[in-house]
Order: structure tokens, then C-alpha cells, then sequence
């Protein structure tokens, strides 16, 4: 496929990447941005710096890490890692990950590769979450690939091979990594499940034979675990409002959800990179229905996310909230019973539905973890 097939959803290239930096910087809007998320930092004099960038690598080891140290510093209690003995510097891969907060998540890998000796990825983002020029422009320069979410279901495979042969370019031709969510959108009930479409898609243009195109991936799962959910109250309230019936998105909501992830308090983070699945997928029965084959790499995905989930006190308080007493002795005290209170009485406050609900949608999102790590 030729690389001018791409341009409807790849990211800036350098050269366009200069035109983009133009019109972030004169947008009055990234002045405050930098400002709120770069305290302590004259503005002018970062802007003035950031004009001499000339490649979106150096923007991202500039600007976008400065904002990431700044995040960690002002909006956690710390950020820590593992499993990076797992990837080999010579090769690039499809790193499908759980998916808890709409930035952070890929965001946060990219900066801890950068940390421990790798590149950063190319990022997958949903079409709906461009929602102004400036995003848009900071997005690709940030060498995000846009996934367009919505279109009949023509449009939907069409897009779905571009997107399927891009990252197999990615991978196979320019050594880039790619990341992924397991799933459309964030998962709101604490459950990290892979969706079989995802990896459907992912399959599409490498071969018939569903178990070599997905080993042409060299694909990791990987693991984030926030201790204070991002946006958890939002998560509850849409659980709820959608129970039954159709969620319909507010304004600008998406929007929202982006802003209150990277500003709310999230605790303790904690990213883990699990064991390459290609070896595991030489066991699997190549008689299967290729449905079948991706349902089994779904589950070999889904028990490493769910083993490499870190667990945290409140999820031992959830757990034990839900079984209605002290099952798991020492693992939490009043500190986080009291901050695990608080938040489930915002949410209470922000829902403003039935109270009994509210609170099991809200412990289950902290207990499902707990839940999932006992069942595997």
C-alpha cells in the first residue's frame, strides 16, 4: 500500500510538523496551557525555546515529557515500572494495553520507554477526541494515529484495513512501536477485557493465517494500575445512566474526561510490560475458526493484564466492601477508608441517582481487579 494511503490517518511527518508548531505556538490557548501545566515556568521564555524544536521527536523529549514529569509531580504520588527486561531495543512492537484513562495510559508508557533506553510509540486515538484544531495539532505531533470511530459497515472495514495495514507497516517496515487499547474506549467497571475486534483488525492485513499476522505484531500487553481510578465518578455516573438504556454523550464531554484524568489526584501509578505472547501463540490450535484463534489470543492477553494488574489498598477495601467484612486482613487502614469515603461520596453528589447502585457500580470498579487476579 502506498505511504499516501496513510495521510488520512498517520501523524505529522517532520516537515508538517513545522507548519503545526506554528499554529500551536500562536494559539493563545497554549500559553495558558503551559502555564497550568507547567508552574513555576516563565511561559514566554519556554515558548521562545519551543520555537527552535524543528522534528516531533525533539517536541516530544521536550515539551510533551516536561508535561508528563509535571503530571506525575503535581497529580500523583509517584510512578514506578517493571517488566522492561520483557523487550528487546532492536524490535519494535504492538504494545495492546488496558485502557483507564482517555491521555495517560500511552502517555505514560511512552515517557517510561523513553526512561529506560527505548523509543516512544506511535499512539492509536479515536476521531472523536480531535475536538480543536489545537488538539488536533498537538495530538499528531505527538505521533498519534487517528481511528475513525463511526461510518457504515463498508466505511468501517475500509478504515479498519488502513488502520490494520498501517501498523503492520509500522512494525514490519519502519521499526515503530504502536500502542493500543485491548478495547473501545476505557474500561468503567474495573474489568480489563480485550476486544475480539480489536485484534480482528489487527489481523486484517497480514495474511490469511490469523496466528502468523498477529506474530508479525511481536505483540506485549501491558498493564497500568492507578490507585485512585481516573475520573471515577464520571465512570459510575455513565454506568449508571447507560444501564438499560442508551448513554448519550454531553457536550464537550470527552473533552472533559480528558482534562479531568490528567488534573485528578490518582495516588500511586504503577505500568507494567508483560512477556511478548508470540511464543505462547505456537500452541494454539490452527484448526480453529479464525474467531475462535482470536478468542484464545484475547484470553492469553487478558490473563497476563489481569496478573499484572498492581492491586492497591482500596481495591482490597472494595473487595472486602462487597463481601460484607475483613476478608483481606492488612491490606488497607482508615487512611484509605477514609479517601476510598470521600470519593464515593462525590460520586453519590455527581450521579444524584439511586444511592444503592451508585455505590455497587463504585465498588466494583475498585473490587473487580481483586476479583479478577483470584479467577485466573
Amino acid at each position: 500500500m502506498a505511504q499516501a494511503q496513510f495521510d488520512s490517518i498517520r501523524p505529522y511527518s517532520d516537515a508538517e510538523f513545522q507548519k503545526a508548531l506554528a499554529r500551536i505556538l500562536s494559539n493563545p490557548d497554549f500559553k495558558k496551557l503551559v502555564t497550568y501545566l507547567l508552574p513555576g515556568v516563565n511561559a514566554a521564555d519556554y515558548l521562545r525555546t519551543l520555537s527552535t524544536v524543528s522534528t516531533i521527536k525533539e517536541f516530544q523529549l521536550g515539551f510533551i515529557y516536561d508535561v508528563l514529569e509535571s503530571i506525575v509531580s503535581q497529580y500523583s504520588d509517584g510512578l514506578s515500572a517493571d517488566g522492561f527486561e520483557n523487550l528487546d531495543t532492536k524490535m519494535s512492537n504492538v504494545f495492546i494495553a488496558n485502557h483507564r484513562d482517555i491521555v495517560l495510559d500511552s502517555s505514560l508508557l511512552c515517557k517510561l520507554l523513553v526512561d529506560n533506553g527505548f523509543e516512544a510509540t506511535e499512539i492509536t486515538w479515536g476521531d472523536n477526541l480531535m475536538v480543536s484544531p489545537l488538539v488536533v495539532d498537538l495530538g499528531k505531533s505527538n505521533r498519534m494515529i487517528t481511528v475513525y470511530r463511526e461510518g457504515s459497515p463498508k466505511e468501517m472495514f475500509k478504515t479498519s484495513m488502513l488502520l490494520s495495514s498501517y501498523i503492520h507497516d509500522s512494525v514490519t517496515n519502519r521499526n515503530q512501536s504502536v500502542w493500543i487499547a485491548q478495547r473501545k474506549g476505557r474500561s468503567k467497571d474495573g474489568n480489563d477485557t480485550t476486544d475480539i475486534s480489536v485484534l480482528k483488525m489487527l489481523s486484517l492485513s497480514g495474511g490469511k493465517q490469523v496466528v502468523n499476522s498477529i506474530s508479525q505484531l511481536n505483540i506485549v500487553p501491558v498493564t497500568i494500575s492507578y490507585e485512585w481510578e481516573p475520573c471515577d465518578s464520571m465512570k459510575v455516573r455513565e454506568l449508571c445512566l447507560s444501564d438499560g438504556q442508551e448513554y448519550i454523550k454531553e457536550e464537550n464531554e470527552d473533552f472533559k474526561s480528558i482534562v479531568g484524568g490528567v488534573i485528578s489526584n490518582k495516588g500511586r501509578i504503577h505500568l507494567n510490560i508483560g512477556k511478548p505472547i508470540n511464543k505462547s501463540l505456537e500452541v494454539i490450535d490452527q484448526k480453529l475458526r479464525p474467531n475462535e484463534i482470536l478468542e484464545e489470543i484475547a484470553k492469553k492477553i487478558d490473563k497476563q493484564v489481569r496478573a499484572d494488574y498492581k492491586l492497591w489498598p482500596c481495591n482490597y477495601l472494595a473487595y472486602d466492601l462487597l463481601e460484607k467484612g475483613e476478608i483481606v486482613e492488612g491490606k488497607y487502614d482508615e487512611h484509605t477508608v477514609d479517601k476510598f469515603n470521600r470519593r464515593l461520596q462525590d460520586t453519590l453528589k455527581l450521579t444524584n441517582g439511586d444511592k444503592e447502585k451508585v455505590t455497587e457500580y463504585f465498588l466494583k470498579l475498585y473490587a473487580n481487579p481483586v476479583y479478577n487476579q483470584k479467577g485466573l
